[in-house]
């Protein structure tokens, strides 16, 4: 199976810059665990600033995307995790609906 490519992008809060890298240097074993189970694979998320942008890359390797998404959004532990992360995320006035980070088209990819 090809794994699907997917990027997204949020804003952080400048205020919240050191928390999230504080968080994400340390992420919680059982949240990876969680990442894995759902088909998850090759998760990198990057900052930019001064712009405070965090771009996510990573791949799926599953066979039904929207069902993992639900398994991980059930799972009490993320949704934990998620409560420590959101507050310090900004979504993008211009994501669609239904997307806290914004989905972004691939437009080129080279193995």
């Amino acid at each position: 199976m090809t794994a699907q490519r997917h990027g997204q992008i949020i804003a952080v809060d400048p205020e919240g810059i050191a928390e999230y890298k504080r968080l994400h240097a340390a992420v919680w074993p059982q949240v990876l665990e969680m990442i894995s189970a759902c088909n998850i694979r090759n998760y990198s998320i990057f900052l930019k600033e001064p712009e405070n942008l965090l771009f996510a890359y990573f791949e799926y390797v599953g066979s039904d995307f929207e069902a993992d998404m639900a398994k991980m959004a059930a799972d009490p532990v993320t949704q934990d995790w998620w409560s420590r992360c959101m507050p310090l995320q900004r979504p993008l006035d211009t994501r669609k609906e239904g997307e806290w980070w914004a989905e972004a088209e691939e437009v080129f990819h080279h193995d």
